[in-house]
């Protein structure tokens, strides 16, 4: 448990951009500086990075170090949050991939959930591997060659993941734990080779939280035009 300072003397990375879904880095963060980790937020650019709650804007958490100032060395464990817009962000950085391997290279606990574990696919670690994420991102991840599970909770050595928001629950103590043990644990899955079918029809409460969101406001219209016309510009210039 988190009161017992499990994680204390640990330093995790928490790999996030902008798009993270909010609960998803939130509440893990609290949770690992409760268990008494130090926990830096690795990202692509300086400031503080804006978070999601599926698809409406939420609040910013500040960033601690850029992924080129950052050294993988000087962490013991990878927190990877999802959110759509995270990690497509990050799959397309060649640093960031970078980065997530050398985690994997190192044998060093992972922790993803939702569609986190993309990145792991741009990276190359997921062939061969068990594990499970939102449902929408399963023909992807079994086309990179991982078995996929409908389950809140997936461990396969070094790799700990979850489907989403709904298994955080299940996803917090796993991510302690396996943040806590010095050695991975042992595949639990390894003998199952088959991927659960996919789901028949999409994720209910996140359908039915996409049907009842406010309508854009203008300022997000405009915001949105003028950033587009500013890297329109900056193309032009180059």
């Amino acid at each position: 448990m988190p009161s017992r300072r499990r994680l204390k003397g640990r330093t995790i990375a928490a790999l996030a951009a902008d798009g993270y879904e909010k609960v998803e880095l939130v509440v893990p963060l609290r949770a690992l500086k409760a268990a008494g980790a130090t926990v830096d937020v690795v990202s692509l650019r300086r400031g503080r990075i804006r978070g999601v709650n599926l698809h409406m804007p939420a609040s910013r958490v500040r960033v601690d170090k850029t992924i080129e100032e950052a050294d993988p060395g000087d962490y013991d464990a990878l927190l990877l949050p999802g959110g759509f817009i995270n990690p497509d962000l990050l799959r397309q950085s060649a640093p960031a991939r970078e980065f997530v391997r050398a985690f994997a290279v190192s044998d060093k606990p992972i922790a993803t959930l939702c569609h986190g574990p993309w990145v792991l696919a741009s990276a190359g670690l997921v062939d061969g591997r068990t594990l499970t994420s939102w449902p929408g991102i399963r023909d992807d991840l079994v086309n990179a060659g991982a078995t996929w599970l409908d389950q809140q909770l997936v461990r396969d050595g070094n790799l700990t993941t979850s489907r989403g928001p709904q298994d955080m629950a299940a996803f917090v103590p796993g991510m302690i734990g396996a943040f806590a043990t010095t050695a991975p644990a042992p595949a639990t899955t390894a003998t199952r080779r088959e991927s659960d079918r996919q789901r028949e029809a999409p994720v209910g409460w996140a359908v039915a939280a996409l049907r009842w969101s406010p309508k854009p406001s203008a300022v997000a219209a405009v915001s949105i035009g003028v950033a587009a016309a500013g890297q329109r510009a900056l193309r032009t210039r180059r």
